[in-house]
């Protein structure tokens, strides 16, 4: 960093300060614990919605199909979103720490 002087000065470390939050450490297993209850209901619902689009579509139930399908894609999307937060955080605080 220069300063208004011209002189260099020393690069100041700016990273997240997880102590100024009271119980941060319970909160963090709080979160942990809620994005596993999501990845675990996505995963089951994305079996079920597969078994009930085979079903479905065995049978000819073209609307029972759709909303099988719909349920797919919101199950793929609500894992990815929680996967990809979880990534995303990763690396804001990776990147905060490097300076």
């Amino acid at each position: 960093m220069i300063s208004t002087s011209g002189s260099v000065g020393l690069a100041t470390r700016v990273g997240p300060d997880f102590g100024g939050v009271g119980a941060s450490g319970t909160l963090t297993e709080i979160v942990g614990a809620l994005l596993t209850v999501v990845l675990v209901v996505s995963v089951l619902m994305l079996a079920v919605c597969a078994i009930g689009w085979a079903i479905a579509s065995a049978a000819g139930n073209y609307q029972a199909v759709t909303r099988a399908r719909a349920g797919l894609w919101v199950a793929i999307g609500a894992a990815a979103l929680a996967g990809g937060g979880v990534t995303w955080m990763n690396f804001l605080l990776r990147t905060g720490a490097t300076s």
